[in-house]
């Protein structure tokens, strides 16, 4: 009897042990697809994160050519934004391929910046787009607190997550549309929140969103955006990044370590 029990016990842990082996090559698979998804298809995630930008870049072209092709004057000072905005822009594009290219690399190095300064970046980008659909963007800041990270890579979470709004927004037909973005310290944590009257996250359990390569209500979304954003915080950044359904809308909340 004593010898069965045994015999059972060692059973149950050689059990056990071969589900962790298998979940843990579950992870890795999950892992090394999500990989592909980042790395191997780069060209379909960058003309995913390129299609705002580029939407940017032709409406700050629009009005000039209707000006021009008027006969109306053009002012310096019209010329010198639309320069400044396509800088911006440009500059946002070459970041991203540099991000998607050195995503998984471990010899990146961090950097100490302040939020307000890549949030400002961002708005210099989506502003435009969020315009033509009257969409209203408010930013509270409480604190401009600095963190230490890989800031090209914070950007890309802060576009992914405002993108992810204004589409649900305007697929939604939302009236008085608006997104609103606050900034402030917790203890040892940074906080940003962003919050949208959408009508909330129509999910179940609401954390499938971050699963790699689901998409829900997108005829052309890839499903790679929000799991890249909760691999940048979490992995990346030793924070969290969390969804909820608030009010009228979704509320996504980061909480990232000062140092």
């Amino acid at each position: 009897m004593r010898q069965t029990k045994i015999d059972d016990f060692l059973e149950l842990e050689r059990r056990i042990e071969e589900e962790v082996n298998r979940s843990r090559e579950k992870d890795k698979i999950l892992f090394q697809q999500a990989k592909l998804a980042s790395l191997g298809e780069m060209i379909g995630n960058i003309s995913h994160q390129w299609r705002q930008p580029l939407m940017e870049m032709n409406s700050i072209f629009l009005p000039i050519e209707a000006k021009i092709t008027l006969g109306q004057s053009l002012e310096n000072s019209e010329i010198l934004e639309a320069i400044e905005k396509l800088n911006s822009i440009t500059k946002f594009m070459s970041d991203t391929i540099d991000d998607f290219r050195d995503f998984f690399l471990n010899d990146k190095e961090k950097t100490r910046f302040k939020i307000l300064e890549q949030i400002n970046s961002i708005i210099n980008i989506v502003s435009t787009g969020l315009k033509t659909y009257n969409i209203k963007l408010d930013i509270i800041m409480k604190k401009n607190p600095e963190i230490v990270g890989y800031k090209n890579e914070f950007s890309q979470v802060l576009i992914n997550i405002i993108n992810n709004a204004k589409d649900e927004l305007i697929s939604r037909k939302i009236e008085n549309p608006y997104i609103k973005i606050s900034v402030f310290e917790e203890n040892d944590f940074v906080i940003v929140t962003f919050e949208d009257n959408a009508g909330g996250i129509r999910v179940n359990p609401l954390d499938m969103i971050f699963e790699p390569f689901f998409t829900f209500e997108k005829k052309n979304g890839s499903g790679i955006g929000l799991f890249m954003s909760k691999l940048i915080v979490e992995k990346n950044m030793q924070g969290k990044l969390k969804a909820y359904n608030k009010n009228d809308g979704a509320f996504f909340e980061m909480k990232i370590p000062k140092e």
